[in-house]
C-alpha cells in the first residue's frame, strides 16, 4: 500500500480543464504513460455508453475500480476521445507529492483535489455542480485506495452514489453512474526481477528461500508470513488457523482498541469506513509520537485489508504474480511505490449506465453502490488480453524462430 502523508491539505487544487490545455500537454502525458508507468498500449472499450450518456444531456458519473497508479492515464486516454473534457477527483496527497508543473497539467486536465479523510465542502460541491448542471463526465474511485489487485474489486465506498443523488436532487435530471473496469497485462514477462524482489522480501522477513517453490507458490507464502509478521508485532506471536479469519481478528484488534481509545463509535461500519473516522480524529489530533504511532496502526490495518489468500495461486498469472510482489514490496521493504518491472498493455471498458432518474435514501444508495461494483467485478472478469499489435507479434515471430 501507498504511504501517503495524513494531515490537514494545505490548499485545494481546482479543475481547470480545456481542451487546448489537454492536446497542449498530450506529448507529456504520453510520455509518461509509457516512460513513467510503462504503459505501451491502451485498449478502450464500451465508449459508447458514455458518448450516449452525454447526448442525453445526463449527468455522467464514472466508477471505476482502482487497479493501479497509471490509471488516470487510462481514463485520460478514452475520455480524451470525446469533445469535452472530462473531470477526476484526486486525492490530495497525489497532488502534493507532484512537481509544480504537474499539479498545473493535471488541473488542466480537469483533475481537483479531495480530502478522503475529511469533510471536503468544495470537493463536494464540485462534484454535485459538475453532475448538475454539465454533461462532462465526472470520475470518481469508490474504492478509494490502490489495493493492488488487478482481477478484484473491494467493497465501494457509499461517497459517489451520494454525490450523483445530491445532483438529481438539486438539478431535478438523471444521472448516469457508468460502471468502469481497468485493467493490465504484461507484454513482456517481468519474472526474473520479480524474483529478485522475492529473494529480497524473504531477506527482510528472515525466512529461508524456498527455491524449490514456483513463484506464485512463493509469492503466496510471502503474504502468509507477512501476516505472521504483524501479529507477532500486534500480538507477541503468529496464530494458528485460517490465514482469512486470523487476518480480520488482527483488524479488528487494531481497529477495536484505536476507537476505544479516541472515544469513536464504529456504528457496525465496514473498514474503509472505520479507517476514514480514525484518520479524521487523528489528523485533528497534537502531532507527537502518540498519534504517529496511532497512524502507522490504521496503516497497518489497510494493508491487511488488502491482502488476498489465495489470490495468486487460484490463477497464478504473471499479473497476479507481480502485483501481489509490488504490495509487499511498499509493505515490506518500505518502497513508497514499488517499481515497475515490464511492460504492460492496458485496458479500459465502459458498460451500460445505472440511471439515477430520483434521489436516494441511504439504503436505496447502498444498495446501488453495491449494484455498481458487481457490475464493474463482471467487466473485470470478462476482460481478458488482446493478441499484440501486428509490428509487434511479428517481431515477436522473428525473436522466437531459430537461427539459420
Amino acid at each position: 500500500m501507498d504511504r501517503y502523508p495524513y494531515a490537514e491539505p494545505p490548499r485545494w487544487w481546482p479543475p481547470r480543464p480545456h481542451p487546448v490545455w489537454v492536446r497542449f500537454w498530450r506529448p507529456f502525458r504520453r510520455f509518461q504513460q509509457r516512460h513513467g508507468h510503462r504503459i505501451r498500449h491502451i485498449d478502450v472499450d464500451g465508449l459508447h455508453h458514455v458518448d450516449a450518456a452525454m447526448k442525453a444531456g445526463y449527468g455522467v458519473l464514472i466508477t471505476p475500480n482502482h487497479a493501479g497508479h497509471g490509471d488516470c492515464y487510462l481514463l485520460l486516454e478514452a475520455l480524451g476521445r470525446l469533445p469535452p473534457p472530462s473531470y477526476i477527483m484526486t486525492a490530495w496527497q497525489v497532488f502534493q507529492l507532484m512537481p509544480r508543473w504537474q499539479q498545473i497539467a493535471y488541473c488542466q486536465h480537469g483533475c481537483f483535489s479531495v480530502n478522503r479523510e475529511g469533510r471536503d465542502f468544495r470537493a463536494f460541491r464540485t462534484a454535485v455542480q459538475t453532475l448538475a448542471a454539465t454533461s462532462q463526465p465526472l470520475v470518481i474511485f469508490p474504492e478509494g485506495e490502490v489495493y493492488h489487485l488487478n482481477d478484484l474489486v473491494k467493497p465501494f465506498r457509499p461517497g459517489p452514489l451520494m454525490i450523483a443523488s445530491a445532483a438529481v436532487r438539486q438539478s431535478g435530471r438523471p444521472v448516469a453512474c457508468l460502471p468502469c473496469a481497468l485493467k493490465y497485462f504484461y507484454l513482456n514477462d517481468p519474472r526474473p526481477q520479480l524474483l529478485a524482489v522475492v529473494q529480497q522480501i524473504e531477506r527482510k522477513l528472515g525466512i529461508r528461500a524456498a527455491e524449490e517453490l514456483s513463484l506464485d507458490q512463493r509469492v503466496e507464502r510471502l503474504q502468509l508470513e507477512a501476516l505472521a509478521w504483524r501479529e507477532e508485532q500486534y500480538l507477541g506471536q503468529p496464530v494458528d488457523g485460517d490465514p482469512a479469519r486470523r487476518r480480520d481478528q488482527l483488524i479488528e484488534i487494531l481497529l477495536d482498541q484505536l476507537e476505544h481509545r479516541y472515544e469513536i463509535d464504529p456504528r457496525n461500519l465496514p473498514v474503509p469506513e472505520r479507517v476514514k473516522q480514525l484518520r479524521q480524529k487523528l489528523i485533528s489530533a497534537p502531532a507527537d509520537n502518540a498519534q504517529q504511532t496511532s497512524l502507522d496502526d490504521v496503516f497497518a490495518a489497510v494493508q491487511l485489508y488488502s491482502y488476498e489468500f489465495g489470490y495468486v495461486t487460484r490463477s497464478p498469472t504473471v499479473e497476479r504474480i507481480a502485483e501481489t510482489v509490488d504490495k509487499l514490496e511498499e509493505d515490506i521493504l518500505g518502497l513508497t511505490t514499488a517499481r515497475i518491472r515490464g511492460t504492460r498493455r492496458g485496458m479500459i471498458r465502459f458498460g451500460e449506465p445505472l440511471l439515477l432518474e430520483e434521489p436516494a435514501d441511504r439504503q436505496t444508495g447502498l444498495a446501488q453502490t453495491r449494484h455498481l461494483q458487481d457490475r464493474v467485478q463482471r467487466l473485470l472478469d470478462e476482460l481478458q488480453p488482446h493478441p499484440p499489435p501486428a509490428s509487434q507479434a511479428s517481431a515477436q515471430r522473428l525473436a522466437e524462430s531459430p537461427a539459420p
